[in-house]
């Protein structure tokens, strides 16, 4: 049983969020929503814990193009391009 009173997962259980799961004698897997918590081996039936998630983030480690400024945008800052967008002219007091 964990830390926190509350029971840990058992083999033949659904896994219910991706990640890496240890079971009580160590051994570490990564399971997928969905799958089931396999059997140990040797033992049998074993408790999973989780130790830490796995995200995918559906990206090479590129920055997202569309977040890259073009070339004409670059001195965009200087224009005012609505209304209510005021120029700071110094002091007003």
């Amino acid at each position: 049983m964990s830390e926190n009173n509350e029971m840990l997962p058992l083999s033949g259980e659904k896994v219910e969020s991706d990640g890496i799961y240890r079971d009580e004698w160590g051994r570490e897997l990564k399971l997928e929503r969905g799958d089931e918590f396999p059997s140990d081996p040797m033992v049998g039936s074993t408790e999973w814990e989780w130790v830490e998630a796995v995200y995918d983030n559906h990206h090479d480690g590129e920055t997202d193009p569309r977040l890259v400024p073009k070339e004409k945008d670059v001195n965009k800052q200087d224009k005012i391009e609505h209304p209510r967008r005021q120029v700071d002219r110094g002091s007003k007091g």
